[in-house]
């Protein structure tokens, strides 16, 4: 039995994964879906203050609360951030790290600095009333849709689960400073799907930090592939078990 710990993107909440987590649970394995603070059931919780080092704690505390041990990190898209952090701070407590669609840093990089996109987002943010809030990308014509969801009921539901995000969070930088770290395995799942203008991804050294050669895998879907394509996203992630 593996542990995997999913953790969402951007605006996204725990619910993202709720087609995922009962096809890896069929096989045995202990699943978390956390919403991160100030998203989804803890929306009320938002505020100015929230950023990647609150998500971090988040992610920790949730660790040392169930004292899980091996664990197969998911962070979808903002969330290759939180993992990477999650590993420099306690990677003894880390199997493997999968970025799916993800948000791969080094040290010392913001969410802007990775995907500088962003940066308007945050000039949009700081120029509103509220200063500090970041509304979820909006849903564009088809095939791009609502972060790669196009059937309308799924639409619908996903907007409905979405939240805004902080200034905070695309500006705080990570800290990878732990050499311990380095040594966790880790697998790149890619969407090929349709785009939107103006996101970039960062090719995958063929060479990971343990020594390894890269592990990259590839879904022919949009960004939500948790709620587009979950069988074929647990069948990946079930080879990391």
């Amino acid at each position: 039995m593996s542990t995997f710990l999913l953790i969402h993107g951007s605006w996204h909440s725990g619910r993202c994964w709720e087609r995922v987590v009962p096809l890896l649970e069929a096989y045995g394995h202990r699943v978390f879906a956390p919403s991160l603070t100030g998203c989804g059931d803890k929306a009320h919780l938002l505020g100015p203050e929230v950023g990647l080092d609150t998500y971090v704690d988040d992610v920790v505390g949730l660790v040392a609360e169930h004292d899980l041990d091996d664990v197969v990190l998911v962070g979808h898209s903002y969330a290759g951030l939180v993992i990477s952090s999650v590993a420099n701070r306690i990677p003894e407590r880390i199997a493997h790290l999968v970025y799916l669609d993800a948000l791969v840093p080094q040290d010392g990089e913001s969410a802007v600095d990775v995907q500088p996109v962003g940066r308007r987002m945050i000039e949009l943010a700081e120029k509103s009333e509220s200063g500090w809030r970041v509304p979820p990308m909006p849903e564009l014509p088809a095939p791009l849709g609502l972060f790669g969801v196009t059937d309308p009921a799924d639409v619908a539901w996903l907007r409905e689960t979405l939240t805004d995000q902080t200034v905070r969070c695309l500006r705080q930088p990570v800290r990878l400073d732990n050499p311990a770290a380095d040594a966790i395995a880790r697998t790149h799942i890619h969407n090929v799907g349709p785009t939107p203008p103006g996101i970039t991804r960062r090719p995958v050294p063929p060479v990971q930090p343990n020594g390894s050669a890269a592990q990259v895998w590839e879904l022919l879907t949009g960004h939500d592939c948790m709620i587009t394509m979950p069988r074929e996203l647990s069948e990946l992630l079930l080879k990391l078990a």
